[in-house]
């Protein structure tokens, strides 16, 4: 039996056994089988926040096995939680594998590689450099290849220090890992790969010179479903200024809160009732642990101000409102009379503390200073935190999310990592997030620009990728990013081309035959924007770089934007390097359009007096919608 087939043997999950076995299949011919085992690789794997990584990682080291690697690591953030549960989901799945923790030194000098050995690390500085040490002491590595799986390859890995010619720690310890073998693999794996995407090669070994993306099964729950527009049935509108009556310290809780409460009463108490064993409540109030501890003491104090208020009818009215609420999207909730009665007499009838085994409800702060030793697999838990609740830790029966995290400018990439509630265990019926309006619009907002950049890898893999960004958000951090070989084009700016080309001129004129110029203005396809765009050029390409304009219209024709505007105009006399060559009416026509791409074409005679070649040609203007902007990066 080979390797894969040993682990698809653990999978018992159909539809996630078929996911990795069709990502076996379009890898390994490709980028394993015909590894030449004289090189280093670095590659992409990218995924939908929650949608089963892990799962793929194995088939991958499993198919990679089959293919003659012996020794493996897989790295996770620096974070206690995700480290021990992929080093359990490791031993539980791997079964014909020597599974090492960072503490496991002896049994790895033991093991000889008589089996294929895979080793579980955090990211930190500490244990990198010890196994760093132990990987060149053992010599196992000697003439033989090294197959590194950087989960969340994003976090962490990344050079800090590239805009200073320095290496971080972390990325240099990386980087010395890999280069202890003959050859290797290095494959990032993530469900946010702005950073990486914008690595170049001149400054970065990290650099992906492949990259491959797995589609979720059909019972994934990610952003088309929660950041829909119009918004999804499981979103709740919070008050725009509720964030700062959360983190407050005086004791008004604040009604979003409020009824997230309730709805989570009201959805823990059915699923206990109809033998469930577990049901979740995120609260993400701030990155701050003073919010966490503030917005903790309020709930401790709201649930036991309901254990011993006299006002019965008061409570039962917003258990009403919550089951009301509920009931509209799954139906078959149990009755009103009985999710009541299990509240007064489960929920809230005893004193609440933070020991699992004194209450019903456990309450669970989330960061850097609580207890690494937590668990919320089975029962009734609120957790709260902030950092600690992103990037890999999952949630089992999560069903009402409240977020109210706020930032001047909002990492693309930190951001989405905060959807936790994306995923296959929950029961859609009783799924609620409770979200300000604006919150609601930047996650809708990354929900497009994460499908544009899906887009942009599976039709193109890493050819010309161009990053979507909501206006007032950056793609990720800048200590990671060369800032000089970085490239912005923005929505409301117009771009154009002074030293334009005019070798296509014919081909342009055929193309548009049948746009008048009296017209005012078209309405096309992007596509055909793009196919216009083919044959326009400039003698320079760093005042317009055709293919990246053409790319960003690519990277937005992947979205919701399918629509373009389109103005031409002809026989103009102009004179060669007067800007924009738009005229007042043309330029007041473009500011109107502000929610699709819009495309000015100017047919110059070309005089020589003019400054031109004596040929006519085509030039172009074109505007990217208000709002939105790209980014890129050149090697």
């Amino acid at each position: 039996m080979t390797f894969v087939e040993s682990y698809l043997n653990q999978v018992k999950n159909e539809e996630i056994r078929n996911s990795v076995l069709q990502t076996i299949q379009d890898v390994v011919p490709e980028y394993i089988e015909n590894f030449s085992f004289r090189e280093h690789v670095t590659g992409l794997l990218l995924g939908n926040v929650q949608s089963g990584k892990t799962g793929q990682i194995f088939g991958l080291i499993s198919a990679a096995a089959d293919a003659g690697f012996n020794l493996f690591v897989l790295l996770t953030t620096d974070s206690v939680y995700l480290q021990n549960q992929t080093f359990k989901r490791a031993i539980r799945d791997l079964i014909d594998f020597e599974i090492c923790d960072e503490n496991d030194e002896t049994r790895f000098f033991e093991t000889k590689l008589r089996k294929p050995t895979l080793i579980v690390l955090k990211k930190n500085t500490q244990i990198l450099k010890t196994w760093k040490n132990n990987i060149a002491s053992s010599k196992y590595c000697e003439g033989a290849p090294l197959f590194i799986i950087d989960d969340e390859g994003d976090a962490s890995s990344m050079n800090t220090k590239v805009n200073k010619n320095q290496q971080s720690a972390i990325y240099r310890h990386l980087i010395g890992m890999k280069k202890l073998a003959a050859s290797s693999i290095y494959l990032q794996v993530t469900g946010t790969p702005q950073s990486i995407i914008l690595q170049t090669q001149k400054y970065s070994e990290l650099k992906p010179s492949f990259a491959y993306y797995f589609k979720p099964g059909s019972g994934y729950m990610g952003g088309d479903f929660f950041f829909s527009d119009p918004e999804s049935y499981v979103i709740r509108l919070t008050k725009e200024n509720e964030v700062e009556d959360v983190k407050n310290e005086d004791e008004y809780i604040s009604e979003g809160l409020q009824k997230a409460i309730f709805c989570f009463l009201v959805a823990g108490a059915h699923i206990m009732l109809t033998g469930g064993n577990v049901c979740n409540f995120l609260v993400h109030p701030s990155v701050k642990i003073k919010a966490h501890n503030a917005v903790r003491q309020k709930i401790a104090e709201f649930l036991n101000t309901l254990t011993h208020s006299d006002e019965e009818e008061l409570i039962n009215e917003q258990i009403k409102n919550a089951w009301l609420d509920l009931h509209s999207s799954k139906p078959d909730i149990k009755s009103y009379e009985e999710i009541k009665d299990y509240i007064h007499s489960e929920l809230l009838n005893e004193t609440l503390s933070s020991e699992k085994d004194e209450c019903k409800i456990q309450l669970i702060t989330m960061n850097s200073k609580s207890s690494q030793d937590i668990s919320y697999d089975n029962g009734l838990n609120i957790i709260i935190g902030g950092n600690s609740l992103g990037r890999g830790v999952t949630f089992e029966g999560l069903q009402i999310v409240y977020y109210s995290r706020t930032a001047k400018v909002p990492q693309m990439d930190t951001y989405w990592q905060h959807c936790r509630m994306f995923g296959y265990n929950r029961d859609k019926g009783l799924l609620r997030i409770f979200i300000s309006p604006l919150l609601w619009k930047l996650f809708r907002d990354l929900n497009i620009s994460n499908q544009a950049l899906i887009d942009q890898i599976t039709n193109n893999n890493l050819d010309n990728i161009n990053l979507l960004v909501p206006k007032g958000t950056r793609a990720t951090r800048k200590c990671v990013v060369r800032s000089d070989a970085l490239i912005d084009i923005v929505g409301g700016a117009n771009y154009f081309p002074n030293y334009p080309k005019d070798s296509k001129t014919l081909e342009l004129d055929n193309m548009l035959t049948d746009f008048d110029q009296n017209q005012p203005v078209y309405e096309v396809k992007i596509d055909f924007l793009i196919d216009l765009l083919k044959n326009l050029e400039s003698e320079q390409i760093a005042e317009w770089d055709n293919n990246n304009i053409i790319s960003c219209l690519q990277a937005l024709n992947g979205t919701n934007y399918k629509k373009a505007a389109l103005i031409v105009r002809r026989e103009r006399d102009i004179k060669k390097g007067t800007g924009t060559l738009l005229s007042p009416n043309d330029r007041d026509l473009g500011k109107r359009i502000v929610d699709k791409p819009i495309l000015t074409l100017y047919r110059i005679k070309g005089q020589k007096e003019k400054g031109w070649n004596d040929k006519p040609l085509w030039i172009p203007n074109i505007k990217f919608p208000d709002g939105i902007a790209f980014c890129k990066t050149i090697n």
